[in-house]
């Protein structure tokens, strides 16, 4: 764990938030990708809870295109995420993004900072 990560998985995380996500794509599609991230995943949780089987399935389906759409995003930045050390912490960084740190960027203003900000003003 390198010194990027002092502080705690959210402390870190939020730390180069806005600098890893300045792309106006990207944001945008943040925007709406994370929010049926979330919705995708409750569903899947109250799927599982009533025994449905295609309900999981298709709630899941829904959670990947989501990550799916947002790593094309991610993709468009100049400032790389930084690598994954394996999958306990792929898992708990992409829920921590999901759940606690793009939230609270948007509710910071660190969204509509960047999704104004003129080009190539960092």
């Amino acid at each position: 764990m390198g010194a990027e990560r002092e502080g705690g998985l959210l402390a870190w995380q939020f730390r180069d938030y806005a600098e890893r996500h300045q792309d106006k794509l990207n944001l945008w599609l943040h925007l709406y990708a994370v929010p049926a991230f979330i919705a995708g995943t409750l569903a899947a949780g109250l799927n599982l809870l009533a025994l449905s089987l295609v309900g999981v399935v298709a709630s899941l389906s829904f959670v990947v295109l989501a990550f799916l759409i947002q790593g094309i995003g991610h993709k468009r930045e100049a400032s790389a995420p930084v690598p994954f050390d394996g999958p306990g912490d792929f898992l708990k960084r992409v829920f921590a993004e999901q759940f606690v740190t793009f939230p609270r960027f948007v509710l910071s203003g660190g969204w509509m900072r960047n999704v104004t900000r003129p080009a190539g003003h960092h």
